[in-house]
């Protein structure tokens, strides 16, 4: 077992609650991870789609990690990939990244709902955050399957004034505050929410689960297909490709063998939309 694979105990935290704090676990290399990322935000104009950001919408850039050399090498990194491995197997599939300035509240949601294979997104906030200035909030326990009490949160955590009695902000919940060099790490089925943050909140993710077994690789190209919306013709850049040593290419083997139909659809989604996907 990996020095860097989670414990026992956080294991079985996560698999109860559906999230889990791993404070200080980048402090060594935040400074090169910040000034990646604002060098991916200068090359795209300082906003969505060559657009500034005007601290209004949330600005998104796809295939984040993708987009850096430095970034790219996060899944390399022993503690991240040893994390990774405990959670979603060691030969685990990187489901893409995405860069974020956020603006305003973001309401509960879950980002799928995957019942099968385990999806797992790890956060990276760029700045301090509080419950009062956006940080991430959780409800424990809302990724369990079939669960009574994590399918009435389903159903209703969106309308909760008019289910409940109470604004988003006031739905019972943990506020993970964070500073720089921290990682959240979630579920993908897990409600989760920011209230009260401005409108410059830097955010990138990482997002990987299970391998999909041979007979479920018709599920896998249908979530792939959901890149298309971002106008992206593959899931991984040339530089994730370029970059990437015999470990890391176990991680991009399945998904790479399984997206060829985002050319297509990414083509369909430029006729359609005005711009790319903010998320």
């Amino acid at each position: 077992m990996s020095q860097h694979a989670l414990t026992e105990q956080q294991l079985r935290y996560f698999d109860t609650f559906g999230f889990l704090a791993l404070p200080g676990l980048l402090d060594d290399v935040i400074d090169e991870v910040l000034e990646a990322f604002e060098e991916i935000w200068e090359r795209h104009g300082g906003g969505h789609h060559g657009q500034p950001h005007d601290g209004q919408r949330r600005s998104c850039i796809a295939r984040y990690l993708g987009q850096h050399e430095r970034l790219c090498a996060l899944l390399d990194d022993p503690r991240i990939h040893g994390a990774l491995s405990s959670l979603v197997g060691d030969d685990f599939n990187y489901m893409g990244s995405d860069g974020n300035y956020y603006a305003g509240d973001t309401q509960w949601h879950s980002d799928g709902w995957h019942p099968q294979i385990r999806h797992v997104k790890f956060a990276f906030y760029l700045d301090p955050l509080t419950r009062d200035t956006g940080c991430l909030r959780v409800i424990p326990g809302s990724h369990r399957r079939d669960d009574g009490y994590a399918g009435d949160l389903r159903e209703n955590s969106r309308e909760s004034e008019a289910v409940w009695g109470v604004a988003g902000a006031d739905v019972p919940a943990i506020a993970l505050e964070t500073n720089p060099g921290d990682v959240l790490v979630f579920n993908h089925n897990t409600k989760h929410a920011a209230f009260g943050g401005g409108g410059k909140r830097r955010m990138f993710t990482l997002n990987a689960c299970q391998r999909y077994p041979e007979e479920m690789l018709p599920q896998l190209r249908d979530y792939l297909a959901g890149a298309a919306r971002f106008w992206v013709d593959r899931c991984y850049t040339d530089t994730m490709m370029s970059t990437a040593g015999p470990q890391r290419r176990v991680h991009l083997e399945q998904v790479r063998a399984n997206d060829h139909h985002l050319v297509e659809l990414a083509a369909k989604a430029r006729e359609e939309m005005p711009e790319p996907a903010r998320g």
